[in-house]
């Protein structure tokens, strides 16, 4: 019965807040809207919107989605170490949103759209250190909302901090604490791609990969072009060296240099069935100038929240066209990625060359580019096994990020 009603509130929430006019439950494209969109090819890329964002860019690579839910309801004290994208003294602002943005694996637990529970902020703080060994810690800066040290959260609520003058040196990470009470905290599930600790009664340090964290490290910094990664865990950065920030997204800030923003919402687990809910999400997506969109991995390896099998190329396509239109329709540039090799039984593999048989033309008729990574990932040798894992290792990433940079320099400078 609670999976009935589940899928009922997920189908009532598909109604209320699926992207634009194009239904998320299509179970293919029709010819009227191919011919819609290879119309609106001819028409001037609609002007940038304006966004809540505006005038904040992200100021780390390590994504603060939220995919997942931990359970602070004893009062706990989360920290985590991020790396900077620019070093220096900048005004900093964190924003937040109470909702869980994807789903984890088939969505017992968390999924997408699901409202984070009530809690209650008690106390946050920043400071910079070199890492969680080091002895280097600046002195901690309170981060107050509307001036109060404390705040009280109410499900899907978004919200920020009050604006703070930081100076992060060179080599240092933004240290970010804060003490949290409450039930379904959305939080991004992050596995050794950023140091993250639960504090002890005692003070020591509790390795914790459920990670309550604002979803903007936010700059006002001025950039020649903002770059929102929308993706699942393969842009989020699963599987990298612990720590390194040797992830595709990452190698890309690192060649491109703090004269660019790169934000990275990449959840792991997630698929595009989830993003076409058009929450918080996406609204993040549309801030930036140019959107690399890497879904369909997970749409195959676990299919849509409430269904039980691999999604079609069919949905695949319908949600890719629906996530496109919406981001154009916002003045976004958008990357179109195919889908990289996964090592899929013969089944799902043959949806997986469906669809990306697809993809090419998807990009051509709504007049987006197209960024080919299953050639550069899949093992000559094999159709459809992947050369450096499923999930990119250190090489495959910084491959991924190399050509991506030869084939979109331009558009890029």
């Amino acid at each position: 019965m609670k999976k009935i009603i589940s899928i009922a509130i997920l189908l009532a929430m598909l109604l209320m807040t699926a992207c634009s006019e194009t239904s998320v439950q299509e179970s293919s494209v029709s010819e009227t809207q191919i011919q819609t969109t290879a119309e609106s090819e001819s028409e001037t890329m609609p002007e940038k919107q304006s966004s809540v964002f505006d005038g904040h860019v992200s100021n780390t690579v390590i994504s603060t989605g939220n995919n997942y839910m931990t359970d602070a309801k004893n009062t706990v004290t989360f920290r985590t170490y991020f790396p900077v994208e620019q070093y220096g003294d900048l005004e900093y602002q964190f924003y937040f949103s109470n909702t869980v943005d994807s789903t984890w694996e088939r969505g017992r637990y968390s999924y997408a759209g699901k409202s984070g529970g009530a809690y209650q902020i008690l106390n946050a703080h920043v400071w910079t250190a070199s890492s969680p060994d080091s002895d280097d810690d600046s002195e901690s800066i309170e981060i107050t909302f509307d001036g109060s040290q404390e705040k009280s959260v109410s499900p899907d609520e978004t919200f920020w901090s009050d604006a703070v003058e930081i100076n992060v040196p060179e080599g240092k990470s933004l240290v970010w604490e804060w003490t949290l009470q409450g039930e379904d905290i959305p939080c991004i599930r992050m596995t050794e791609l950023a140091y993250s600790y639960i504090i002890n009664p005692d003070g020591t340090l509790e390795y914790n990969m459920d990670v309550p964290a604002p979803q903007l490290i936010g700059t006002n910094r001025n950039v020649k072009k903002k770059i929102a990664c929308f993706g699942d865990s393969i842009t989020q950065g699963a599987q990298t060296s612990a720590y390194a920030q040797n992830f595709w997204v990452s190698e890309i800030s690192e060649q491109l240099g703090s004269d660019y923003a790169v934000w990275n919402i990449g959840c792991g687990y997630a698929r595009a069935s989830d993003a076409v809910l058009c929450g918080n999400w996406i609204e993040r997506a549309k801030s930036a100038d140019i959107v690399t969109l890497a879904f369909g991995t997970n749409d195959l390896a676990v299919g849509q929240y409430g269904q039980r099998n691999s999604s079609s190329a069919d949905e695949i396509e319908s949600w890719l066209r629906t996530l496109i239109q919406e981001l154009q329709n916002a003045g976004c540039h958008v990357i179109l990625f195919n889908l990289p090799p996964f090592d899929f039984d013969e089944t799902t593999e043959a949806i997986r060359t469906e669809i990306n048989s697809r993809i090419p033309i998807i990009a051509e008729e709504t007049g987006c580019d197209f960024f080919d990574w299953n050639t550069l990932l899949e093992n000559p040798d094999q159709s459809g096994a992947s050369l450096y894992g499923g999930h990119p290792n250190d090489e495959g990433c910084k491959i991924i990020a190399d050509a991506f940079l030869e084939q979109f320099g331009d558009l890029l400078h």
